[in-house]
């Protein structure tokens, strides 16, 4: 059988998803969700499917009728009047219709799985926003659970219940005692309930739904019933008698009692309008706001039906279909109740009796029987819920070793631990004693969830991925904003503290997660939107916009071995200015020759070292015939639109030996180039980078060499930089970094206060051009003024060497190039270097006619001299930048003479200089010669860069 395309077998997943409600099969994997290496998947037979109406309109039903439409609907509208009521809803069911919205955009766009909203936002926003939202659901439905829980033990008390206070018993039945522990103990039986059923008969309370669904219809049925056949009556209130006159104006009532009218024009009229008091369970003053978040506890369960997307044939069908049509039946059901209560129901007995539908039913057990169930059906749902999200928490190993307990499942699949787990908080929970009283972080938590859900459709909906492609197309991004405000406003008015709270519990799981957790392959939303929003300022980045004021360092890096050249790859970062950097290497090869592309392996390599090295950098890497030929693809095709390399740096051509600065006690090396090879040594750790072995010097003239060939020769090395300077790209060659250290180069010798940089803004090779400044000098001023802006280089100072010879005027030679660094606005101290031995032995071999000009004499005119600097002034690029042609004259002497000059002056020595590269000669059959200069001129000094500037970097202008 030929193996089927992932668009088949990503639409074949939907057939085997299992539900939030039933026991997750042991190890079972889905494609669409990364598995722990460690899960094994095991076949296990396909679940009976449901239809819309089983699978979606009654579980989310029966998840939204229960502790608010029995015991809280007349609380809700005796503290708030009609008006406000209705505002109430209308404003919950516009909050969670835009979150409908986006539940029925992701699941439609793909199959969903256990976890409910962990799984859409984690799969959509990745294992950072995923985990923590997930752990604010998993908390939502603990305390969800343990709300019911406590809802249920409050109609056992008010039905069984011993009135407090020393009220009257007014049945037979009332014999249990009450009381804040009793309540608690009366919660931990229905808790112990609710655990045996998750951990013994999960799957008996998935098939009894129906049942408990048709309970909970017939009860509502009598419930509207009975405000039309059930005649006006007085109703005995509970807890201590209160006289006084009904707040509707209907009436004094006897002391203790409240009364059920009937439909009365006064009655309505008497609840229209606000009315706020203290709530006899919790002795608190009530408000707009901690009204709504009991309200809103029954507008939750509007994602019951989409967790279950697995046991549907069609689940894009399904959803948006059962979802939206239970959200607009609860909507009429609830503000049809509220209408007929404000008729019939006066205020006192709203305010004073939150059973008050069992005492006007035709027959009291009715409502009785449906709060029981449904208030034990929804809490048993919540428990159920929060283990299978707990669980599918520690499958995913967001949390490392601390969640793995809750992976272990019982031999039918039943995440056991996790159960247990749920329950032991839910526990906690229920010490809070009240319903109302956790209401209000109950609320918060499910307003921060659905929040994150339109926050996952939205983000979807702007990355403009090709992939998001839901069925359901009745939103827009719009419509999450909208969400999104909606909850946060919310969550605030129900309680500033509760919500800022929450925000940052998430926020700090947020970093934990992002910190701590193993890089997952879910795909992450923040790198499509990066992607988005990157592609449209790369297109407004305007080449033709440039200018001189904003130019920053673009540079490309050319790296052999990436083992040998960590010092410069580090330096480099620290000079780039918050410019492009790009890491480039080239293969030598023929895609001809070979059977696939050999450099799609090594980008993994590659980028760990930018992560290990916390650098940033992009990573090119070519194939070529020669290095040569590999330079010059990098420098034309590097970067895009605005972002192009401008800068070329390349490791020095001498005969250092390379040395591995990637060994390390955390890192281990590898003796193969290729990814695939396996260890020699079994019980070896695997390899973080799989780059060559080091070779000798015999085979590799540099640690910095730019190529990966050994055939890169003298001439073809001087090639490269003599391109570069045609492309007009600057270009620096760096020595002696092989050894280089941060670190240790900024660390002071003992004895000694301070960090030197030196700068010799001079070309050397042309003893008759120092008294220019040109646009290489100031390319070489402005690199270690952006080098010295490197937090890490703040404390180094610059040291400025300016030659001169003993006929010139060496105070005005230095007050004139202090002048120009403080318009530059660079901070360095310049030192006069009399040079005349150095230029003597150039002389000496060149003959005094091949000088340009003679130098002054003492007693030469000051107005002669500064006219005969002017008119050098004017000339000074195109005579310092042309190839020199007395190249091949510089004698070994003189080299070494300068060099001697250039350490003589170091004291104490430099972290680092910077030299004057002059352009590599005409005739190309002096390339050798040229590097055999720059090698006596560099010889020993450290850690240097020989700088080329070609363009314009520095202005005085504004």
């Amino acid at each position: 059988m030929t193996e089927r395309t992932p668009l088949l077998h990503y639409r074949l997943s939907t057939s085997v998803n299992e539900s939030e409600l039933r026991s997750p099969p042991a190890g079972h994997t889905v494609e669409q969700r990364p598995a722990s290496p460690r899960r094994k998947s095991t076949p296990h037979r396909q679940p009976q499917k449901l239809s819309t109406f089983f699978g979606v309109v009654i579980p989310t039903l029966l998840s939204m009728f229960s502790v608010v439409v029995f015991l809280r609907l007349g609380f809700v509208v005796g503290q708030c009047g009609l008006y406000q009521a209705i505002a109430m809803f209308l404003v919950a069911y516009f909050i969670i219709s835009m979150t409908v919205l986006s539940v029925c955009a992701i699941s439609t766009n793909g199959a969903l799985d256990a976890g409910g909203a962990y799984y859409m936002i984690s799969r959509a926003l990745g294992p950072e926003f995923g985990g923590s939202i997930g752990i604010m659901f998993f908390l939502a439905n603990v305390c969800g659970s343990a709300l019911y829980v406590l809802g249920l033990v409050e109609a056992i008390v008010a039905t069984f219940g011993v009135p407090e206070d020393g009220a009257t018993v007014s049945s037979s039945y009332q014999v249990l005692p009450s009381g804040y522990w009793w309540s608690l103990l009366y919660g931990t039986g229905v808790a112990l309930l609710c655990l045996l059923v998750c951990l013994v008969g999960a799957h008996i309370y998935a098939k009894a739904t129906f049942l408990i669904f048709l309970v909970v219809m017939f009860v509502l049925g009598t419930i509207f019933i009975s405000f039309f056949a059930v005649r006006p009556r007085t109703i005995p209130l509970p807890g201590p008698a209160v006289p006084g006159p009904v707040a509707n104006g209907t009436g004094p009532g006897p002391p203790g009692f409240a009364n059920f009218t009937g439909f009365k024009l006064d009655t309505l009229l008497g609840n229209l309008p606000a009315h706020y008091t203290v709530d006899y369970t919790t002795g608190t003053m009530m408000t707009f706001a901690t009204v709504f978040a009991v309200m809103f506890n029954g507008c939750t369960g509007i994602m019951a039906g989409s967790n279950m997307s697995g046991r549907w044939g069609n689940p894009s069908y399904s959803i948006p279909r059962g979802t939206i049509t239970a959200v607009i039946f609860t909507f009429i059901i609830y503000n049809l109740l509220s209408l007929l209560v404000a008729c019939s129901c006066d205020r006192t007995l709203l305010q004073r009796d939150y059973s008050f539908l069992r005492d006007i039913n035709v027959w009291n057990p009715f409502v009785t029987i449906g709060v029981y169930s449904s208030t034990l059906s929804a809490a048993m749902s919540n428990l159920i819920g929060a283990s299978r999200i707990l669980y599918a928490l520690a499958r995913d190993d967001l949390f490392g070793k601390v969640l793995s307990p809750a992976k272990r499942t019982s031999h039918s699949g039943n995440p056991w631990v996790s159960v247990l787990i749920s329950w032991f908080l839910v526990q906690l929970v229920l010490f809070s004693g009240k319903l109302n009283t956790i209401a209000s972080i109950v609320t918060i938590f499910f307003l921060l969830v659905y929040a994150a859900v339109d926050l996952a459709c939205l983000a979807l909906e702007w990355a403009s991925a090709p992939n998001f492609r839901p069925t359901f197309r009745y939103f827009t991004w719009h419509t999450c904003v909208l969400g999104i405000v909606g909850c946060a406003i919310m969550m605030f008015l129900i309680n500033a503290i509760y919500a800022s709270a929450s925000i940052a519990f998430m926020l700090l799981l947020l970093l934990l997660i992002h910190y701590l957790s193993p890089t997952s392959s879910w795909g992450y939303i923040s790198q499509a939107l990066i992607f988005h929003q990157v592609r449209k300022y790369l297109l407004m980045l305007d080449v033709r916009k440039d200018h001189v004021k904003f130019w920053r360092p673009q540079v490309l890096l050319m790296v052999s071995n990436p083992r040998s050249s960590v010092g410069l790859i580090t330096f480099i970062n620290d000079i780039k200015k918050s410019g492009l950097y790009v890491l480039g290497h080239v293969q030598l090869g023929d895609l001809n020759t070979l059977p696939s592309d050999p450099l799609q392996s090594q980008y993994d390599s590659w980028l760990s070292l930018v992560d290990h090295l916390n650098i940033k950098a992009f990573v090119n890497l070519t194939l070529a015939d020669s290095v040569r030929h590999g330079v010059q693809h990098l420098l034309f095709i590097s970067g895009l639109g605005g972002m192009r390399p401008n800068t070329l740096v390349l490791g020095f051509y001498d005969g250092c030996l390379p040395e591995d600065k990637l060994i390390g006690p955390l890192l281990s090396t590898s003796r193969s180039t290729d990814p695939a090879s396996p260890s020699e040594d079994p019980e070896e750790q695997p390899s973080l980078f799989h780059f060559a072995s080091l070779r000798g010097s015999s085979d590799r003239k540099d640690s910095g060499e730019i190529g990966d060939g050994k055939v890169l020769g003298p001439q073809e090395y001087v090639a490269v930089i003599a391109d570069a300077m045609k492309m007009l790209k600057n270009v620096a060659l760096a020595r002696y970094f092989n050894h280089f250290d941060r670190a240790q180069a900024l660390s002071p010798p003992a004895g000694k206060g301070a960090v030197y940089v030196d700068v010799w803004p001079v070309n050397l090779l042309r003893p008759d051009s120092s008294s220019y400044v040109d646009t290489c000098s100031l390319f070489l001023l402005q690199l270690a003024c952006i080098l010295n802006m490197v937090r890490a280089w703040r404390k180094a100072r610059l040291r400025l060497f300016l030659c001169v010879e003993a006929g010139r005027s060496l105070r005005g030679s230095e007050e004139k190039l202090g002048q120009l660094l403080k318009e530059l606005r660079i901070k360095a101290n310049v030192y006069t270097v009399p040079w005349d031995e150095q230029v003597a032995l150039h002389w000496q071999r060149q003959g005094e006619s091949g000088r340009k000009r003679p130098p002054f004499l003492d007693g030469d005119k000051e107005e002669e001299r500064r006219a005969a600097e002017e008119e050098e002034e004017e000339n000074e690029d195109d005579y310092v930048n042309s190839f020199p042609s007395n190249a091949t004259r510089l004698s070994d002497e003189y080299l070494s003479a300068v060099n001697k000059l250039i350490l003589e002056q170091a004291r104490p020595p430099p972290a680092v200089r910077f030299l004057y590269l002059p352009r590599p000669p005409a005739d190309t059959r002096r390339y050798t010669t040229y590097l055999r200069q720059l090698d006596l001129l560099t010889q020993d000094l450290g850690p240097t860069l020989l700088i080329h500037g070609v363009t314009p970097v520095i202005t005085t202008d504004l």
